[in-house]
């Protein structure tokens, strides 16, 4: 590798930590993971569902292809740094035409996800040299197609905008699972992504912090906006901030830092990588924003009966969320996370009851659901030390 390419390249050495720059590019995500939990408030329908599904997953994917940039490349070089500012901007502009990203700005989204996916690419195969640079020529052979779609997508109109995205989404997440084969380039193998397990680790676990934050900023804002503040409502406000703390517990308490150990000790990081972070981490994203947007309604009207899209957001943010830790539990260690999918069953069989009890109560009861996941692992840890 040349010496110009090689001095782009982390110093492996020792711990690779996070840096500045890196937790300053994630700024802009929080405004994006704010954007996407108001559009589908705004769009409460099955349509309006899959559509902020869709939104998440080029979000996700533009935010996470950069991440495994800065696992390999020194963000403390100019170089880097410029790359990840410029990513910012565009990320940003990106981000604010979300809300409007299926009417008359869809070609902002398109075409701000195609460049990024492209130029970050090009930016790596300029800089690196040997296998990193082959990879990355055949990342850059699927994002040039992906963008096509995303722009193409970004152009059109009606359902043929929905469908050319997920076009554009399905070549980036199946470029990875096909190795990112390529005719005359070969494809690669997870072995050849030599990543540093414990740095992609605490990445995605940051997003999940931003994801998580963004549901602390409702529940705040929607007591402080309140013309009256009553005792129902004090008491929506703390059902609503311990749902939230119940999500942190299950991921942080005990699999975040154990999963981390995982991947870094790991033959093949970037198997797990791509597995366990970057295709299951964004259901667990997903759930929050949801349990985030049903928080809301929860603080409109704590005392109504929830309607069917708002128990379906407090009901299914946390069976999203269960799921895609249940995923990432069974992918990283291997084991069936019967607790998990109790969880599910339970809120599933909550749901009947939706519209004959205040959403305070079923908000509490799917809070309470998640806590007792929480407090199964905790004492199943304990047992085991025993």
């Amino acid at each position: 590798m040349s010496t110009r390419a090689g001095r782009l390249l982390r110093d492996r050495s020792g711990d690779q930590r996070v840096t500045n720059i890196e937790l300053f590019f994630d700024l802009v995500y929080v405004f994006a993971v704010t954007q996407l939990s108001h559009f589908l408030l705004g769009h409460a329908t099955a349509v309006g569902a899959l559509q902020a599904a869709l939104l998440l997953a080029i979000v996700w994917l533009v935010w996470a292809y950069t991440t495994w940039v800065t696992n390999w490349m020194d963000p403390e070089r100019i170089e880097v740094r410029l790359l990840l500012v410029v990513l910012m901007l565009i990320s940003l502009a990106m981000s604010a035409a979300l809300p409007h990203a299926f009417a008359g700005w869809g070609w902002v989204v398109g075409t701000a996800y195609a460049v990024q996916q492209v130029g970050r690419s090009g930016f790596m195969v300029a800089a690196l040299r040997g296998p990193l640079q082959r990879n990355y020529e055949r990342i850059l052979a699927w994002c040039a197609v992906s963008g096509a779609f995303a722009v193409a997508g970004g152009l059109a109109g009606g359902p043929a905008r929905d469908v050319l995205w997920v076009l554009a989404v399905a070549t980036d997440v199946g470029g990875g699972l096909a190795g990112f084969a390529t005719p005359g380039l070969g494809r690669s193998n997870t072995a050849d992504w030599t990543i540093e397990g414990g740095h992609f680790a605490e990445r995605c676990q940051a997003f999940i912090l931003i994801a998580l934050g963004e549901s602390i900023v409702i529940i705040g804002a929607a007591l402080s906006e309140a013309a009256h503040v009553t005792a129902t409502m004090v008491a929506a406000f703390v059902v609503a901030f311990a749902g939230s703390v119940a999500l942190w517990w299950l991921y942080f308490d005990r699999s975040a830092g154990a999963s981390a150990r995982v991947i870094a000790v790991s033959a093949d990081p970037g198997r797990l990588g791509r597995s366990a972070y970057h295709l299951i981490h964004p259901v667990m994203v997903a759930g929050i924003i949801v349990t985030a947007a049903g928080d809301q309604t929860l603080l409109l009207l704590p005392s109504s009966a929830a309607s069917a899209p708002a128990a379906w957001m407090i009901l299914g943010g946390p069976a999203l969320f269960l799921a895609g830790h249940a995923a990432f539990k069974f992918v990283v260690w291997r084991v069936i996370p019967w607790t998990r999918l109790a969880g599910i069953a339970v809120l599933a069989l909550l749901s009947p009851a939706a519209d004959a009890i205040p959403q305070i109560a079923l908000a509490a009861c799917a809070a309470v659901v998640v806590a007792a996941v929480a407090a199964g692992d905790r004492r199943a840890s304990h047992l085991r030390c025993r």
